[in-house]
């Protein structure tokens, strides 16, 4: 008998462990959502140890900030999303680097060239992510058209044109399980945690501590942090 509610404990203690956890009701409109990160594909010689871990997604009705930051040296990408003021921002740091390029209003943020010729197939697939009804859609790429990629998103959070600068401006909802091709590397995202919590609108402020370069420019250097 001990065995048996051992077995159930262990069972229990499983499901929880996968199970995304929610924070909040539904229909919210500002708080944030955090996200963990599983890289694959070529990544230079960067340990995974030094990578960012997480993706943190601050938003506020129309305003976004998508944060992935590592813990070592401060090295990552934001993108800023904030219409009202006309910002779009992409802001790159690597140790003492720090650069932004903004971007204009339905420009897509820079980084994502490897998601050109991306073909978007919305289905009638349904999941609960974090305690929210979720949609499916299909993603493939011209190199391999066989090869089929699922995202999913919901309508549950109530953000608008949340994917506006992205790859995936198509979907009208808020993506909860998805990727980006950032160079020759696949990372891909999964929504772990969604908190309802006021946000300040100082979140959503330009930062004047980096310098202002060219697509180019923030290009390169996005590029140059993958593939030390």
């Amino acid at each position: 008998m001990r065995s048996g509610f051992i077995s159930i404990i262990s069972l229990l203690l499983f499901f929880t462990s996968y199970s995304c956890r929610e924070r909040g009701g539904k229909n919210i409109n500002q708080g944030e959502i955090h996200y963990n990160i599983e890289y694959s594909g070529g990544m230079g010689s960067v340990p995974k140890e030094v990578l960012p871990k997480t993706l943190i997604v601050y938003f506020k009705k129309d305003k976004l900030l998508f944060e992935m930051v590592s813990p070592f040296g401060n090295s990552g990408i934001i993108n800023l999303t904030n219409p009202d003021e006309g910002i779009f921002d992409t802001y790159f740091s690597l140790f003492t680097l720090k650069y932004y390029y903004a971007a204009a209003e339905g420009e897509l943020f820079p980084g994502f060239e490897g998601m050109d010729g991306m073909e978007l197939k919305k289905t009638d697939k349904e999941a609960l992510i974090c305690g929210f009804n979720c949609k499916n859609a299909e993603v493939t790429f011209p190199s391999d058209r066989s090869k089929v990629m699922s995202v999913w998103y919901t309508d549950e959070i109530d953000v608008k044109n949340s994917n506006v600068s992205t790859p995936f401006k198509e979907i009208d909802g808020v993506l909860m399980d998805f990727f980006f091709y950032l160079g020759p590397t696949e990372v891909h995202f999964s929504a772990d945690n969604v908190y309802n919590k006021d946000i300040s609108d100082e979140t959503f402020f330009r930062r004047d501590d980096f310098k202002r370069v060219s697509r180019e420019e923030i290009n390169k250097f996005i590029n140059k942090m993958i593939s030390l």
